[in-house]
């Protein structure tokens, strides 16, 4: 006898999709069949029934550099994502110069324990390698199952040398670790910030102008080159540019071990949302900014022939007002905004919506981006991301007819604004059950904050890709 039967369904996964019952014993799936007897049953009939979405990006109870707090803490933060259709949420520790990996990581298990509703990993965001951190808390991180790094190639107080790069690209590969890089060329946006502040030009418009196209370009480059000269993974995070895009593609078609991101606001957004009237663009600053329509056509072509490995929100929720947006004043100028923007509960909806329902990607690409490549990707396959025997019951069921019309009040985060306000959207999750146990019950929280837990993650699995480092690098030829 199961604990609890999902039946009646449309199981989908990322290869197949069949009708049938989903049999669940101490929260793992333990039979896929027809006719499954339960204690407890789910009726999924004519809904589909899919792996639960792995929010793979995203800000929650972070401050940044400067001291800016989040709006989501793990209590709403994750409450949102489940009524998103996800399952499980890897957020960022963020390391801040003068400090160290443990204390980060410390820091952060003290603000998630027994405050989630869904299981939870943490990406490590490395600001300051000192020579301790690299030798000792590095390998100390990755005991503790924290399996992916995150630089920044920007903002003064986060940004990491290419020197620094390397040796965290070196020190990744040793321990089977992913890196993870915001590329965008400091350089490049701090002179174009400088001259549009000096001539006047603050409006939240110019943001966008500040961190052009070829900022994003060079540094993806720059970024694949470093990762192949010394044959590392990386994982390039919230591509914005079709040129950019383009140079992933070209480096996985030579076999490079690299990955990439794009997010929703940068397929439903443009920049003409940051010219709305008086202040309301400050909404929709997030760096890299949001780009034209002709982009936009790009980046879905990109996303529908593999070229992004995952979508992602990177859901960075600040609210508009004096707390969040406006922290320096109601007509602070474009550099002085908090970047970011909420998303978390409209990924999925929204890339169902205008992916399965308009025909632009198939139910098995959907579940690929939403789940089972983060999965994969991330160290969590085949126990998160699958419909699979054995695997955690982290399950999303979908009614893809039911349309909704996006309010404020839909994203249940602590936000006090939505960036996709009142767009239509035909497809939503109305039930999530993770690791067996019902969060979202047809549209109705159910779920307990001291529920979700920490899930510790693999290495990375690299096989099946080819690579060595540059020739240079052979120490004996080069000495």
């Amino acid at each position: 006898m199961h604990d609890l039967v999902v039946e009646g369904g449309t199981i989908v996964t990322a290869t197949e999709s069949y009708r049938g019952d989903v049999g669940i014993i101490d929260g793992k799936i333990a039979t896929l069949g027809k006719n499954l007897k339960g204690k407890k049953k789910i009726d999924a009939t004519n809904n589909l029934v899919l792996p639960g979405g792995i929010e793979a990006h995203c800000h929650i109870a972070q401050e940044s550099a400067t001291g800016g707090m989040t709006s989501d803490d793990y209590q709403s933060g994750s409450v949102s994502a489940a009524y998103g259709g996800n399952t499980c949420f890897i957020p960022f520790a963020a390391q801040h110069r003068g400090k160290g990996i443990n204390e980060t990581l410390d820091l952060y298990d003290s603000r998630s324990k027994n405050s989630s509703v869904i299981d939870y990993s943490y990406h490590l965001i490395i600001a300051d390698p000192t020579p301790d951190v690299m030798k000792r808390e590095l390998s100390e991180a990755v005991a503790r199952g924290i399996t992916s790094f995150k630089v920044f190639m920007t903002y003064d107080l986060m940004k990491v040398s290419d020197e620094q790069f390397l040796e965290i690209l070196t020190t990744a590969k040793e321990h089977g670790v992913l890196t993870m890089v915001h590329a965008e060329n400091s350089g490049i946006i701090k002179w174009v910030s400088e001259k549009l502040i000096k001539g006047g030009y603050t409006k939240p418009r110019y943001h966008a102008i500040s961190h052009p196209e070829i900022a994003e370009v060079e540094a993806i480059n720059r970024a694949i080159m470093l990762a192949k000269f010394v044959d590392a993974p990386l994982m390039i995070v919230h591509v914005s540019t079709a040129q950019g895009a383009a140079l992933v593609l070209e480096a996985k078609n030579q076999g490079l071990k690299i990955f990439s991101e794009t997010c929703p606001q940068y397929l439903f957004l443009d920049r003409n949302d940051l010219d709305r009237p008086g202040m309301e663009g400050a909404k929709f600053i997030c760096s890299p900014p949001l780009r034209d329509k002709k982009t936009q056509d790009e980046l879905w072509k990109h996303l529908q022939i593999g070229t992004f490995t995952v979508f992602s929100s990177d859901h960075s929720p600040y609210r508009f007002d004096e707390t969040g947006k406006l922290a320096k004043g109601s007509d602070a100028p474009f550099h002085q905004i908090a970047n970011g923007m909420p998303g978390i509960a409209m990924r999925l909806p929204l890339l169902f919506s205008e992916g399965v329902n308009k025909g632009r990607i198939t139910l098995q690409k959907f579940v690929e981006l939403s789940s089972t490549n983060a999965a994969r990707t991330y160290g969590m396959l085949p126990r998160k991301g699958s419909i699979s025997i054995g695997a955690d019951a982290d399950l999303a069921i979908w009614d893809p007819e039911i349309t909704r019309v996006v309010t404020v009040e839909d994203q249940h985060d602590a936000m006090d604004y939505t960036p996709f306000l009142d767009m239509e959207v035909k497809g939503w999750p109305v039930s999530v059950i993770s690791r067996g146990s019902a969060v979202i019950l047809n549209g109705k929280l159910v779920g307990d904050h001291s529920h979700g837990r920490f899930t510790p993650r693999e290495k990375i699995d690299l096989t099946g890709f080819g690579g060595k480092p540059a020739p240079e690098l052979d120490v004996e030829s080069f000495f």
